[in-house]
């Protein structure tokens, strides 16, 4: 076998030289394709390991025609997606969504918060998943004007975007809390929110006002802005205890919402959970770092992102279908996993029998994993 002289890479030719074969031919069989025969091709993979070839990425893309990467994009803004250390749900799910691209040898690109500036123009990607998008979600405008695939994490709510989505269980996840807070004594919740149109915005109301008419709860729901993080948390709570000083829990979804809550509860002198339960959607560091822990939700964000991963690569050909999860067979609409109630110290009015922050217990057979109450 002849080796290339120096500290000169190998390259193609140095390998169809070594083979004895095409160029052609060391192409079709790296790349899998063509026909080749299988002997011929372990051959040629064989001696391309010992030559130490790795093939130009760039060249191959510049020649399909492909980036080779796709996008995280939302128009979520970090007060509420990622806080002043950037680690929150964003940056949960960027994390997990970029392992899974890699195992298909895509790159992934974390597009910042896309509100009205054209972020998504001067990227080179193949297409994106959009965390959450608004029903005008600029970043999906950004995407459908430059013909790009997408797919959603959570449910679409635009009124035309029939993009595939990875369903987070919106209503599912309010549900729990409302269970959690109704077992441990709760008769007055408040709902708030972000003042939205996100799938969580909109789910959570619907499944707050069936919970208030199964159970007679004169229904309080206030939205805070995005964008004002804690702080717009703390002043929309201080305001609805002061309007509804009955209220005995607040079920807050954002967690910058919910910890911005418990400093309007501790400021007007009311404790947690003995005179107002609090409780938020996501399990992040935001709700196990507040004082005291915030009782949350494991939305089981890491096979969501691997799943919504899944879902764009195989609409751009690339994909396992299935991946962890299963896909469904219209392409459509993939479940996340069920979610999980965490319960902890900012709602445990009751004895808990799995403790304050034990692992999630299971549900009534067919329905959701939750902690016991």
């Amino acid at each position: 076998m002849t080796l290339p002289r120096g500290d000169r890479r190998p390259t193609i030719a140095d390998v169809a030289e070594a083979a004895s074969v095409s160029r052609t031919t060391v192409s079709h069989a790296l790349n899998g394709i063509g026909k080749v025969d299988p002997r011929t091709r372990e051959r040629i993979k064989r001696v391309a390991a010992e030559l130490g070839y790795r093939p130009n990425l760039r060249a191959q893309r510049l020649r399909r025609g492909q980036a080779r990467a796709i996008a995280l994009a939302s128009s979520m803004p970090f007060a509420v997606a990622g806080g002043p250390s950037r680690l929150g749900f964003y940056m949960e799910v960027a994390a997990a969504a970029a392992e899974r691209a890699l195992v298909h040898e895509y790159a992934l690109v974390l597009i910042p918060p896309v509100r009205s500036a054209s972020a998504l123009y001067s990227v080179d990607i193949d297409g994106a998943i959009v965390v959450e998008p608004e029903a005008d979600d600029p970043a999906v405008a950004q995407l459908r004007e430059r013909g790009l695939p997408y797919v959603a994490l959570g449910r679409p709510t635009g009124p035309d975007d029939d993009a595939p989505y990875v369903d987070l269980h919106g209503g599912t996840v309010v549900d729990l809390l409302l269970e959690h807070l109704r077992a441990q004594g709760a008769r007055h919740p408040a709902l708030v929110v972000g003042a939205g149109t996100r799938h969580s915005t909109v789910d959570a109301r619907a499944a707050y006002e069936r919970a208030a008419a199964a159970h007679g709860w004169p229904p309080v729901v206030a939205g805070a802005p995005e964008d004002g993080g804690e702080q717009a948390g703390y002043a929309c709570c201080a305001a609805l205890l002061a309007e509804h000083p009955d209220v005995d829990a607040l079920c807050v979804l954002v967690d910058a919402f919910a910890v911005g809550a418990v400093r309007a509860l501790r400021e007007a002198g009311r404790r947690v959970p003995d005179d107002v339960m609090v409780v938020t959607r996501y399990d992040g560091l935001r709700a196990r770092t507040c004082e005291p822990p915030l009782t949350a939700v494991d939305l089981r964000l890491d096979r969501a992102a691997g799943d919504a991963v899944e879902l764009l690569l195989t609409r751009l050909g690339g994909g396992r279908p299935g991946g962890e999860g299963e896909l469904p067979a219209d392409g459509r609409v993939t479940p996340a996993p069920e979610p999980r109630l965490v319960a902890r110290a900012s709602s445990l009015r009751r004895p808990h029998p799995a403790g304050p922050d034990a692992p999630a217990l299971p549900g009534p057979a067919g329905g959701p994993e939750r902690t016991a109450d």
